[in-house]
């Protein structure tokens, strides 16, 4: 695997970053977020793993989504990290 091997990881993480806080925006409950996070992640992992599969590091579908759920959930782990530093 080479250098670009895992450049769709972050793309993933902040598209879904700003899709959670797009929906934060609604009148939606914000516990739902890291499901909707995690399931969104799963799904543009497979995307990218068929639109572009030198991108992600995944040889099945199964690892893509994989892939694709733990960047999802990063991105809400992102924020909470920044809200948290913001507070202190």
């Amino acid at each position: 695997m080479d250098i670009l091997g895992i450049a769709a990881i972050p793309v993933i993480t902040i598209i879904c970053y700003l899709i959670a806080e797009a929906v934060k925006a609604t009148a939606l409950d914000n516990k739902w977020l890291p499901i909707i996070c995690g399931t969104l992640g799963g799904a543009l992992g497979v995307v990218a793993r068929y639109v572009s599969p030198e991108l992600i590091p995944a040889t099945d579908v199964l690892t893509a989504i994989a892939i694709g759920i733990v960047s999802g959930f990063a991105a809400t782990g992102i924020h909470q990290t920044f809200k948290q530093l913001a507070e202190k």
